[in-house]
């Protein structure tokens, strides 16, 4: 791959480790991002938001480990075996990724039940499309329906070789269903019946919780030192 001209953040307060300081590389907003050439970048460590690619670049801390799964050595835990079970009636329609009110005012309930001392428990549509959505990646939106009712939605992006599990939220009082689990296991079994490798989830981080679930999908790979290393916590 062609070098990529970066960009070094300033320095601003961690959102995942309280008293820590965070800086992040981002690829320069006039070069022209392809799905093929963030499907690189994502295996280099990268991630979007909305159509920003940033990758973590602290100095003094090496916490977030960006974070995949090779889908066909996943083997589901007891819990989450149980979240299947439990979710065996819930639907999934995927859908284009466009403004939908259902969708935004679910999100907003979502983010006041969840993160409401958050910026994102007031964002405006546009705050709303703008961190989910993006101009070049080839992105969906999956719908989760429990008896006929609108549940949650995993915002997706699909590459040749991978998914990229960008963000789910759900509507409150169907937390019992686990629809966080559901959304990563569905897109676990979507990813091995197209016959392609990983499922991308972003970054994990052992010490926020937030992060830390993460680990319940094994066997993990992390990427060390510029390396996937496969890493089995059971």
């Amino acid at each position: 791959m062609k070098s990529i001209p970066l960009l070094l953040s300033q320095k601003h307060p961690c959102s995942y480790l309280e008293n820590h300081k965070a800086q992040s590389l981002f690829v320069h907003p006039v070069y022209p991002i392809t799905p093929f050439v963030y499907a690189q970048l994502l295996a280099q460590g990268f991630r979007r938001s909305g159509d920003q690619v940033y990758s973590p670049h602290c100095h003094h801390c090496s916490a977030c480990k960006p974070i995949r799964l090779e889908v066909n050595k996943f083997k589901p835990n007891r819990n989450q075996k149980r979240c299947l079970s439990k979710n065996i009636n819930t639907q999934a329609i995927i859908k284009t990724p466009v403004f939908d009110q259902a969708h935004y005012d679910m999100y907003l309930r979502y983010q006041m039940a969840r993160h409401n001392e958050s910026a994102m428990a007031s964002s405006s549509p546009e705050d709303y499309l703008n961190f989910l959505g993006s101009s070049w990646c080839k992105t969906v939106f999956v719908e989760f329906t429990i008896n006929n009712e609108l549940a949650g939605i995993a915002i997706i992006d699909q590459f040749d070789e991978a998914w990229s599990a960008v963000y789910t939220f759900f509507e409150p009082k169907f937390s019992s269903y686990s629809l966080g689990v559901y959304a990563v296991l569905w897109q676990i079994e979507q990813v091995k019946q197209q016959q392609k490798d990983f499922l991308y989830l972003g970054f994990w981080i052992k010490e926020c919780k937030k992060m830390s679930y993460k680990s319940d999908y094994q066997p993990m790979q992390l990427l060390i030192d510029t390396e996937w290393v496969e890493i089995t916590n059971r």
